[in-house]
């Protein structure tokens, strides 16, 4: 029954294929056409088109896998483990480009570990693929988004307010605290998009976790429990990995270019100044 429903509303067929092009090309063309690009100047344009891509791909991959990966506890657990990595590996080199990639792995485990820990501990989720890969994926997923908003946008502002942090640090504020009261309200807004989900589900959207289990034959009152759950697990993921990643910033750890460094040696040389 859910089969056929799920097939009624979204058929795998040519027509299918055409309209996902169309619509790719779209986008293409309407962040080309715009000038849609980075603060490097990088238009979007050209990662849109790959995005579209990989995702095809990828997905093509997973479907063909799944089936073969969830009915073996270590094949589990490897591929939970890839897409932990995949995600450090985006979030990182999306906040920064040099070596500092690497610390997104921390704010992105710190809030799905626990999560996944609370969930197979109470028995809510069972340690079997077919309900462990879902649920995590959409839990590592989130952490990645508020990783990746809650640093960027933390960096981007200690960038655009420099002098701040300077003075900050010259009335003798330690440089993580000098850091954080200029980091901390835009990291903060990384929570925006999961809170304005949490507000209007069932108002302004169905959730795919709801629709899913619909189609899957569920009743609407469990549909509506299962995703409540996903959202609420959402809501504490992204609020750890935010509280997570500004501190990583604010301590240095996770920065752009050499501006670890140089916020280092802007503090000596202003605590050398007091000390003469």
């Amino acid at each position: 029954m859910g089969v056929l429903a799920a097939a009624a509303l979204l058929p795998v067929n040519t027509t299918l294929g055409v309209v996902l092009a169309v619509l790719l090309v779209a986008a293409v063309g309407v962040a080309a056409l715009a000038r849609l690009a980075d603060f490097r100047e990088r238009g979007y344009h050209r990662a849109i088109a790959l995005a579209g891509i990989r995702a095809a791909v990828q997905l093509a991959a997973v479907s063909a896998l799944i089936g073969w990966v969830v009915r073996e506890v270590p094949l589990l657990l490897c591929f939970l483990f890839l897409m932990f990595a995949v995600a450090v590996r985006t979030a990182g080199r999306r906040i920064t480009d040099n070596r500092t990639w690497w610390w997104a792995a921390v704010p992105i485990a710190a809030g799905v570990a626990p999560v996944v820990a609370v969930l197979l501990l109470t028995g809510l989720v069972p340690l079997k693929g077919v309900a462990l890969v879902p649920i995590t994926g959409i839990l590592i997923g989130g952490g990645l988004t508020a990783t990746v908003l809650g640093g960027r946008r933390a960096l981007d502002e200690l960038r655009t307010r420099h002098g701040e942090v300077e003075a900050g640090m010259a009335l003798g504020l330690p440089d993580r605290d000098a850091r954080l009261l200029v980091a901390r309200p835009a990291a903060s807004e990384a929570l925006v998009p999961g809170l304005d989900q949490t507000r209007t589900v069932g108002l302004v959207t169905l959730p795919g976790a709801f629709v899913g289990m619909l189609l899957g034959g569920a009743s609407p009152l469990l549909a509506g429990a299962v995703q409540l759950f996903v959202l609420v697990a959402l809501l504490a993921v992204q609020a750890v990995a935010v509280a997570v990643v500004l501190e990583l910033v604010a301590r240095g750890r996770l920065h752009r270019a050499d501006g670890g460094g140089r916020a280092r040696r802007r503090s000596r040389t202003l605590r050398g100044a007091e000390g003469e």
